[in-house]
C-alpha cells in the first residue's frame, strides 16, 4: 500500500526513476520505512539502491509467500516465482512429517513449510555460513555443508518432501542476467554449470537417497530444463512427473514422486 504522498516522498520517487529503477514508489516506501526503522539515511539507502544492491539487503527483509523473511546481505534473495514451489511443497506435506529444503539461502521455503506445518521436522542445508546464519535467523534448522552432505543418516528413506532451489542458471548464459544482479548477488547462488542443470542433477540423485516410498521431491527450473530434467528422474526411478507453471507461465517447479 502506498503512503501518503509527501515532499520527501516523492523526492526518493523522482531519484529512484531517474536511477532506473522499475517499481520507484513501492522501493521509496520501502527504503522511508527502512531508514525511519534505523536502517540509514534516507540519502545513503537511495546511493546503495541506485548502486544496484538488492532492495531486500538494504531493508534487511522480503515478503515471501505473506510471510516477512529476513535477509542478510550477500545472501540469494527469494524471488516471487519460487512461490509456487513452496506452495505445492506444503500441499504435499504431512501434518506430522518431515521435510528437507537443500540450498536453503535466506530459510525463505523451509520457514514457509515450517511456518505452515508447525508439528513436521523441517531440516536446511546450504554450503554456505552466511546463508545458514540467516536462515537460523528465520527460525530454520540449518546445517552447513553442500546439498544433503550435512544430514543425518537416521533420517535416509525417511524424508516426506524434500525441496531444492538450486543454481540453475547456465554458465553460458549468465552475461545475459541484468547487470545489477551480476554485480551484486553472489554467483555461487545462480551458477548452474553447463546448461544450468549440474547442480539439479546433484538435487536430483541426493533425493532418491533420502525420501520415503511415496515421498515427493520439488525442484525450481530455471527455463527450458524440464524434459532433461525428468529424463534423469525417470531413469533413477522417479514416477508421477509433473511441472508446474508459476504467474508468467514459465515451466517453474518439477514435481515427481517417488515409488511406494
Amino acid at each position: 500500500m502506498d503512503e501518503p504522498v509527501s515532499e520527501e516522498r516523492m523526492r526518493v520517487v523522482r531519484a529512484l526513476a531517474e536511477g532506473g529503477c522499475v517499481a520507484p514508489r513501492a522501493e521509496a516506501n520501502a527504503l522511508l520505512r527502512a531508514s525511519r526503522e534505523g536502517g540509514g539515511p534516507i540519502e545513503e539507502l537511495i546511493a546503495r539502491r541506485l548502486r544496484g544492491e538488492p532492495l531486500a539487503w538494504i531493508t534487511g527483509s522480503v515478503r515471501f509467500c505473506g510471510v516477512l523473511v529476513h535477509i542478510d546481505p550477500d545472501v540469494f534473495v527469494p524471488r516471487p516465482h519460487t512461490e509456487t514451489l513452496a506452495r505445492r511443497a506444503v500441499a504435499l506435506l504431512p501434518t506430522v512429517g518431515i521435510a528437507v529444503d537443500l540450498c536453503t539461502g535466506s530459510g525463505a521455503v523451509a520457514a514457509i513449510l515450517r511456518s505452515a506445518r508447525p508439528r513436521t521436522a523441517v531440516m536446511a542445508t546450504d554450503i554456505d555460513p552466511v546463508a545458514i546464519a540467516c536462515a537460523r535467523r528465520n527460525g530454520v534448522c540449518a546445517l552447513v555443508g553442500n546439498l544433503d552432505e550435512p544430514l543425518s543418516q537416521s533420517l535416509r528413506g525417511r524424508v516426506d518432501v524434500m525441496t531444492a532451489v538450486v543454481p540453475n542458471v547456465p554458465t553460458e548464459e549468465l552475461h545475459l542476467l541484468p547487470r545489477d544482479v551480476l554485480a551484486n548477488e553472489p554467483r555461487r547462488a545462480l551458477d548452474g554449470g553447463r546448461r544450468g542443470t549440474t547442480v539439479l542433477v546433484q538435487a536430483v540423485e541426493a533425493a532418491a537417497r533420502w525420501l520415503r516410498p511415496g515421498g515427493s521431491v520439488l525442484l525450481e527450473l530455471g527455463g527450458d530444463q524440464a524434459g532433461e530434467v525428468a529424463t534423469t528422474l525417470a531413469d533413477i526411478g522417479f514416477s508421477e512427473i509433473c511441472v508446474h507453471r508459476d504467474g508468467d507461465g514459465q515451466d517453474r517447479t518439477i514435481e515427481v514422486r517417488l515409488p511406494d
